[in-house]
């Protein structure tokens, strides 16, 4: 019984002070990460977008909890080396096995610092067209103008070429509108300019450029091209092309369509 109280007693005296100083170690280390944490997001609020700003402050309060929980389990006397060893390998397996989630986690960050697009935006990447719904670590959400919802990997937007259709607050709309040959380009022009002044969703500056722009093979085309604001773009781009057909119609203005004339030898026999 004196041998077992001695030896508590030996414990006692060779651990309990270093399990004290664990415990110490451990509530301010925790005291600090958390006034690290507040720091720095004070620091970055409004700087960056909010996911990455959330997800960077995960990362940073994971990473001081590991390297206090380590520096805990030196003070405790626990050897650590192989500890850290392991956990290099694993983190290189992981890295290893993840490399394509990786790549997109790398992109999205790129794609939060510098913010090429902004949820509800509209953009073309990687052969998708839509409004951005969502911006997140690993992807970037789109919906398509026939409501289809195309969930994109960050990777690859951050490498292609993106068309930000909403990151100008004017835009031009081209149009090209054929008349025959035989009809008066004069008075075609004459009345794509009155359409264009009339509507009120054309801009005045820049001014509406309407000009001849081709000889086709079976029509006289002409370029008309106006400036709006990015949201009326559709709506002008639809109403021109229906004000267009009804002036020209009432001017007697043909619009030419392919056709093909096709004229046989009197002394050609049809079998």
């Amino acid at each position: 019984m004196d041998q077992i109280t001695g030896s508590l007693q030996s414990l006692v005296a060779n651990y309990g002070m270093k399990v004290l100083l664990a415990i110490v170690f451990l509530l301010v280390g925790l005291w600090v990460i958390k006034f690290i944490i507040k720091v720095l997001e004070k620091n970055v609020q409004g700087r960056f977008d909010r996911t990455l700003t959330s997800f960077l402050m995960s990362i940073t309060r994971a990473v001081l909890l590991i390297l206090l929980f380590i520096s805990i389990a030196s003070t405790l006397g626990i050897e650590v080396t192989s500890f850290v060893a392991v956990l290099g390998a694993a983190s290189f397996a992981v890295g290893f096995a993840l490399q394509g989630s990786l790549s997109n986690f790398a992109g999205g960050v790129m794609l939060l610092i510098f913010r090429p697009f902004s949820a509800g935006d509209v953009i073309e990447v990687s052969g998708y067209k839509g409004k951005v719904q969502e911006i997140q670590i690993l992807y970037t959400i789109l919906t398509t103008f026939d409501n289809k919802k195309i969930f994109i990997p960050n990777g690859n937007v951050a490498t292609d070429s993106i068309t930000n259709y909403s990151a100008m607050d004017k835009r031009r709309v081209d149009l090209t509108f054929g008349i025959g040959y035989d009809d008066d380009f004069h008075e075609a022009i004459t009345l794509l300019k009155e359409l264009a002044d009339k509507h009120e969703l054309i801009l005045d500056d820049p001014e509406p450029l309407i000009r001849v722009t081709e000889h086709a093979g079976s029509s006289v085309n002409i370029a008309c091209k106006v400036w709006v604001k990015g949201p009326d773009y559709w709506d002008v781009y639809f109403d021109m092309h229906e004000d267009v057909k009804d002036a020209f119609d009432e001017a007697g203005i043909g619009i030419p369509y392919p056709q093909l004339d096709v004229h046989f030898d009197q002394g050609t026999k049809l079998c």
